[in-house]
């Protein structure tokens, strides 16, 4: 695992809220937290209290209304949509539920697409997509096609093709939403094993079996942080 005393990701009296109609909806209230290089962080709360809008702005999908974000100590939540991009393409690898994979695309063309987007040569994506598809169990489906694979293979897939931009961070939107217990299993023991292998990992998960798997879990509630689950050196607003 890696330094946990370096902080990598830091939210500072973030609030973002929505138009509902004529109303607006505050989704975060004011909160603060910070997640350390090699952490496994788990955020998890009922429906609705604003898990995924916050995993969307640390992955640079969405901005906050107010407050400030940092990633390695750089403030990004005033950056332009190129700016966020960049930073997301370096830095961010992300696993969503849906897995979002390809069906044109044979398995190890979904690993190495984001890697052509970053301009990597094809033997440089060939190589790192095989390495990734060997690091989740499944270097022999390399040529296959997603609709070939089952629902938690589909998932290691995602897993892999999250790991092949060695970004060090994952975010991880309910990857077990769509598999059984047994697959959602193998899923969370994967991402148990790379996270001993160093990634930070950020899972969103309503399954307080797997956010009680991170060594940390952040609950939300009505947009706010309870106290007890923050970092020590971090605030709750």
């Amino acid at each position: 695992m890696n330094n946990v005393d370096t902080e990598i990701l830091k939210i500072d009296n973030m609030s973002k809220s929505f138009d509902s109609g004529e109303q607006q909806v505050e989704i975060l209230k004011n909160i603060s937290f910070s997640i350390f290089d090699g952490e496994f962080v788990s955020i998890s709360g009922p429906s609705g209290c604003g898990k995924s809008t916050l995993l969307n702005i640390l992955g640079l999908l969405d901005t906050p209304d107010s407050g400030e974000y940092y990633i390695d100590g750089l403030l990004v939540s005033g950056m332009n949509a190129s700016q966020r991009a960049s930073i997301r393409g370096n830095r961010i690898g992300f696993v969503f539920q849906s897995f979002n994979l390809i069906d044109e695309y044979t398995v190890i063309e979904n690993i190495a697409l984001p890697l052509k987007y970053r301009g990597d040569s094809l033997a440089q994506r060939q190589a790192r997509a095989l390495d990734c598809l060997d690091k989740v169990g499944l270097a022999d489906k390399a040529n296959l096609y997603p609709s070939q694979l089952s629902g938690g293979q589909q998932q290691r897939i995602s897993i892999a093709r999250a790991l092949a931009g060695d970004s060090g961070i994952m975010l991880v939107d309910e990857p077990t939403g769509n598999l059984d217990s047994i697959n959602g299993d193998a899923v969370m023991s994967l991402l148990e094993e790379l996270n001993n292998q160093g990634t930070t990992i950020v899972l969103v998960t309503h399954d307080p079996r797997y956010a009680d798997m991170a060594s940390r879990n952040i609950k939300l509630k009505d947009g706010l942080i309870l106290p007890s689950d923050v970092a020590p050196c971090s605030e709750v607003a």
